[in-house]
């Protein structure tokens, strides 16, 4: 009985932690979007400057997505240890066995969706970055 309450506690938390990521991720990504449509490049007199106001968060957003399923697969390793643990105090049930281990895969599953959104609002933001910077760099 413990063991399948520090189960939930092992799933719950690291699939709390991901939607948490998931969260930072997509806020991080909407602020980036309206900054970029209401930044006009000609107020910088200074590229650099120009090119960290537009930078800022993406370094966030690319964590979150390298991280992410590193995170997942923590709580996957975690509820097969807990899993093996269960065998061990309560005997070999393979149907039991099989779906543990299989509900145990779901911590790799969000953080591979987390890690994949993340990219993507990463190389949208990376893509308009360099736009905004190729144009800037036209006009000097």
């Amino acid at each position: 009985m413990d063991l399948l309450f520090l189960k939930d506690i092992v799933d719950y938390g690291v699939i709390g932690v991901l939607i948490v990521l998931s969260i930072i991720s997509l806020t991080f990504f909407i602020e980036r979007l309206i900054f970029y449509k209401k930044v006009d490049p000609k107020k910088y007199k200074n590229l650099k400057v120009l090119e960290n106001d537009l930078t800022k968060h993406l370094t966030t957003i690319g964590s979150i997505a390298s991280n992410a399923p590193y995170i997942g697969l923590l709580g996957t390793v975690l509820a097969i240890m807990i899993t093996f643990a269960s065998i061990s105090n309560s005997g070999l049930d393979a149907a039991k066995i099989m779906s543990s281990i299989a509900l145990a895969l779901k911590t790799t599953a969000v953080g591979l969706v987390v890690a994949i959104c993340s990219m993507f609002f990463y190389n949208i933001l990376a893509r308009y970055t360099e736009n905004i910077l190729a144009h800037q760099d036209e006009e000097v």
